[in-house]
């Protein structure tokens, strides 16, 4: 059973400008595996904007609040993508599986996340 959803819209420029002002932020939000999948890409802003909206996805539907970094939340590629929790993140969602879609187009990239409690009879 779903236990939280979360959605969030990013436009890609706007990403893509933030990471030309600020270097060392791609390296701050984004895991080793994430920064070489986007770069094996023609645009490699979309994938990180798509990726960045599903980090924010996930933290509205696990409603955490502040004390972990988004590295501690991965998004594995893979049809479909997956994520991967780790740290106080993972700590946080204890007993909890989360799905994710995302999608991506000219201008934005969004995503969808969606908890689901798992049941331990």
């Amino acid at each position: 059973m779903a236990s939280g959803i979360g959605i969030d819209l990013l436009e890609i420029d706007r990403l893509e400008r933030a990471l030309e002002r600020h270097p060392r932020l791609i390296g701050r939000v984004f895991t080793d595996a994430e920064r070489a999948y986007a770069a094996a890409r023609a645009r490699p802003g979309r994938h990180l904007a798509a990726r960045f909206a599903a980090k924010e996805a996930v933290v509205k539907a696990l409603g955490l609040s502040g004390g972990f970094g988004l590295r501690e939340i991965e998004v594995v590629a893979g049809e479909p993508p997956t994520v991967r929790l780790g740290g106080r993140a993972a700590e946080a969602a204890a007993g909890e599986r989360v799905e994710i879609s995302l999608t991506h187009s000219r201008d934005y990239a969004a995503a969808v996340a969606v908890s689901i409690r798992m049941n331990h009879s």
